[in-house]
């Protein structure tokens, strides 16, 4: 197998290069570096232990899971997670059985007494029972014989769909940004860490703890070739009057309405699925594209994604990749009445 390049890997298997940055500094795959070469590339080896991720992660087995079964050979510490991951499985399925008993119970009860009092939900014996439900994370269908791949993935989005609980509604107020921005494969890298040097250098935080961090991929069509150039964009919020060196620039960000989602398990397909919530919504419609900042390099309009607790991130822990918790932020705006 030829030596692909990090934006290979990305479009070939659908994992975003930040994710496969994750999996790297959590030593779950490794990457090389060619002479002549500025990008980072993955050989068969790392191809093959990606596909393993992809398929545990499908399997809705956490990343820190994924890692004790990946980094050593005890069979039986493999068996007990998968345990585990069963016992989990079981209880969702125990509770989600007890609801479709009682609503079946609901409809019997309807379809024979036309009844729409629903004296059942009065019953005390069912409301100790509905009270003493509770679920993880998501929902599981129970599933029998082998799944095959398309099947495992239709079940991992009937899961991962994303509700009205999952998602808050938040208005972002006007901030003056120092962003660094960079082109290219490495782009990600560059800007966090032009951006995180000037915090660190600056005593940005000691001066402004409360600052916040975001980041945002983006296109542009390169004057050179005429052709899409892929890049990545990161800011922080600073004081009105503050001095920013160069290569970084000023942003003023004009704020506005959006919605929010926490980044599970470093699942960037979770942009799609917030996508599809707000598609789907009766309040909100999107709002993607309109100028909520100016910006000549990179283009505005994008969705934001927001560095959670960045005083933490940066001072505590020196932006390591396992402590970084991402909201996504998806720009909105409320429907008119009527529509």
């Amino acid at each position: 197998m030829e030596l692909q390049s990090i934006s290979q890997v990305s479009r070939s298997y659908g994992v975003s290069t930040r994710m496969l940055r994750y999996y790297e500094q959590v030593g779950l795959i490794q990457s090389l570096r060619m002479e002549d070469y500025a990008y980072r590339v993955y050989d068969e080896k790392a191809i093959n232990r990606l596909q393993q991720i992809i398929i545990l992660r499908k399997l809705r087995v956490p990343v820190k899971q994924i890692i004790r079964i990946l980094s050593n050979y005890d069979a039986a510490e493999t068996v007990e997670i998968f345990r585990q991951k069963i016992s989990e499985i079981d209880g969702e399925i125990t509770t989600l059985a007890t609801i479709k008993s009682i609503l079946a119970r609901f409809v019997e009860e309807i379809n024979e007494k036309a009844d729409m009092n629903l004296k059942l939900l009065g019953d005390q014996a069912v409301f100790s029972v509905i009270s003493s439900l509770s679920f993880s994370d998501n929902l599981v269908k129970e599933t029998r014989g082998n799944l095959s791949m398309e099947e495992l993935n239709k079940a991992n989005e009937e899961m991962m769909k994303l509700e009205d609980r999952d998602v808050r509604i938040v208005y972002l107020p006007p901030m003056t940004m120092a962003a660094a921005f960079a082109f290219g494969e490495d782009s990600v890298d560059k800007a966090s860490d032009m951006l995180n040097k000037f915090i660190k250098e600056s005593g940005l935080l000691k001066i402004k703890p409360d600052a916040r961090g975001f980041d945002y991929n983006f296109t542009v069509v390169s004057p050179e070739h005429g052709e899409n150039v892929h890049g990545h964009e990161a800011w922080v919020s600073i004081p009105d009057n503050m001095e920013i060196p160069a290569p970084l620039v000023k942003r003023e960000f004009k704020g506005g309405l959006y919605a929010a989602h926490v980044l599970r398990e470093w699942d960037f397909q979770d942009w799609r699925r917030l996508k599809e919530w707000v598609d789907a919504s009766d309040k909100y419609e999107s709002d993607w594209g309109s100028p909520r900042w100016e910006s000549a390099e990179t283009g505005y309009g994008y969705g934001l994604e927001e560095t959670l607790n960045l005083y933490n991130f940066i001072l505590k822990h020196d932006a390591e990749m396992s402590y970084l918790q991402l909201d996504l932020l998806f720009p909105i705006k409320e429907k008119e009445s009527g529509k």
